[in-house]
């Protein structure tokens, strides 16, 4: 009975976040890079574009995010995914320029970083839905130039629940969902804002 209340309780959480984020989550997907990138016409240059600015978000994540999770989550080194854009550049013959920081809110928590969280790991989901159009451009056809969308390969499910098993539990132990989805709305937001007026840096 307990376990049961348990399930419930995570259910119940995890609805109301992605139904407060819901908005903020189709805002971002309305811009033109997000489209660009689930275009069956989609040019290199657009890609190269995407890519660099999923560095910055990635970037700020592990740099700022990581940190503060390391003792919740033990398997965050294999949920780096700056070396795989990196990796992808590479083969596309672009570099990296300067990274621009996405996150700089100060004094975040922990509840507030993972929230943060939720929303670039789901990106990963996201990421194998989009790589089913990347594979059918010419140059990417061939699964290479595409690690970074490739995700966690078949293990992307397994990954993305045992982060969601973490989180609620958190929740469950602490009782801070509205911290939770206030990092969650405050990394849509900042993403979203990234993406509209990105910073154009030099290599």
């Amino acid at each position: 009975m307990t376990t049961n209340l348990g399930f419930s309780t995570s259910v119940d959480f995890l609805e109301k976040l992605k139904n407060q984020t819901a908005t903020a989550h189709k805002k971002l997907e309305s811009l033109p890079v997000s489209a660009s990138i689930l275009s069956p016409n989609m040019e290199m240059d657009d890609y190269y574009h995407y890519l660099s600015l999923m560095y910055d978000v990635h970037s700020s994540t592990q740099k700022v995010v990581f940190p503060l999770l390391a003792d919740l989550i033990p398997d965050l080194k294999e949920r780096e995914k700056t070396p795989l854009i990196m990796d992808d550049l590479s083969y596309l013959n672009y570099k990296t320029g300067k990274t621009t920081p996405v996150f700089t809110k100060s004094n975040i928590s922990i509840p507030f970083a993972l929230g943060i969280l939720y929303v670039v790991e789901g990106s990963t989901l996201g990421g194998r839905f989009i790589l089913k159009n990347l594979e059918t451009i010419p140059g990417l056809d061939q699964q290479k130039g595409v690690a970074y969308f490739s995700g966690y390969g078949n293990k992307t499910g397994s990954y993305w629940k045992n982060f969601l098993n973490i989180l609620t539990s958190y929740q469950e132990e602490h009782h801070n969902e509205d911290e939770i989805i206030g990092g969650a709305v405050y990394a849509f937001e900042c993403i979203y804002n990234h993406f509209l007026n990105p910073v154009i840096n030099e290599n």
